[in-house]
């Protein structure tokens, strides 16, 4: 009979398990779901992170990658003397600063026209985004032609201008202009939607409530817009920072040869990651070049801890003139 003594005792083992299935859905599943993430970055980010870290205190080549001499912190007292990590450090700043003020600055104020009401925006958009999708290597080689000593373009408009011609590549200043040009172009579209993203996210009200108080179209920019985007503009900060710091591709196509890796002949391009890639693939010392990575690492770290620091204080500055 259903309501018998059989059906109860039959009834409860198939409850019970329900139960316990529910549990695991409700529990289990919200980790099913996001180990694959920490399974991909364990694999492919947080064990080489610490590999490298072995590695970098032992001596070892790049031909023998199974044999290793235990060198301690030997390897991070000769990179500190080493008068090719300053410059390389000196010039993966500079680049960075020269390629990412303009930049961002150039970025602001393309999506700032952006988020007017324009015919075609949608195309203009597409049009940002196009650079960032172009490869790297396809526009170093194009801007290497570009500035071509003998044959290039930019001399030879700035000879109608009665400039002579500047070998961009032999002069310092010269050269990290050059590869900052190529970064600027490549980046200025990708950043200016993330402040277009940004800025049509801002309440309309407040820019009605500024017209209605007589602020101008600058003020507007200045007091609404810039304030609104704040946390954008400080990810595009470090974003564009980490970007400088792992400057590559740009600088290796520029060298146009051998010079490509050492940053010139007298290294007067060279990153740090042409510092790394000349020490582990050209030198054949892997335990350099990891300690290369790690200083780059440790860099990242002190910029973003820097950058939490200037946050606190600036947005403990912007509380007391508040309340004051």
């Amino acid at each position: 009979m259903p309501g018998g003594p059989g059906h109860d005792r039959q009834g409860r083992p198939r409850q019970r398990r329900r139960a316990l299935l529910h549990r695991l859905d409700v529990r289990a599943a919200p980790y099913a779901f996001v180990a694959p993430f920490f399974v991909v970055f364990a694999a492919f980010s947080f064990y080489p992170l610490i590999y490298t870290s072995w590695i970098s205190l032992h001596r070892v080549e790049l031909a023998s990658m199974n044999l290793m001499e235990w060198v301690g912190f030997d390897n991070y007292t000769a990179l500190w003397a080493d008068a090719r990590f300053w410059n390389a450090l000196l010039n993966t700043i500079t680049i960075g600063v020269i390629s990412t003020v303009p930049q961002l600055l150039m970025a602001l104020g393309l999506a700032h026209l952006l988020n007017y009401k324009l015919r075609g925006s949608v195309f203009f958009r597409v049009a940002a985004l196009t650079p960032y999708a172009t490869s790297v290597g396809a526009a170093a080689l194009v801007f290497t032609m570009l500035f071509e000593r003998d044959f290039g373009m930019i001399n030879w408009v700035l000879g109608l201008f009665g400039v002579e011609s500047l070998d961009w590549e032999n002069n310092k200043w010269a050269a990290q202009i050059a590869i900052s040009s190529i970064v600027i172009w490549r980046w200025t579209g990708y950043n200016a939607l993330l402040y277009l993203a940004a800025m049509q996210a801002i309440p309309r009200d407040r820019y009605e409530a500024a017209a209605i108080d007589g602020a101008s179209r600058w003020q507007q920019f200045t007091k609404v817009t810039v304030p609104g985007i704040r946390s954008t503009v400080l990810f595009t900060i470090v974003l564009s920072t980490i970007g400088a710091t792992q400057l590559f591709g740009e600088p290796l196509i520029f060298g146009q040869g051998p010079n490509g890796i050492t940053g010139g002949a007298d290294n007067q391009y060279q990153t740090l990651g042409l510092l790394l890639y000349e020490e582990g693939w050209k030198n054949y010392q892997m335990g350099r070049a990891a300690t290369v990575a790690w200083a780059m690492f440790l860099l990242l770290i002190l910029v973003f801890v820097l950058q939490r620091v200037v946050k606190r204080l600036a947005s403990r500055t912007s509380t007391r003139s508040s309340t004051s």
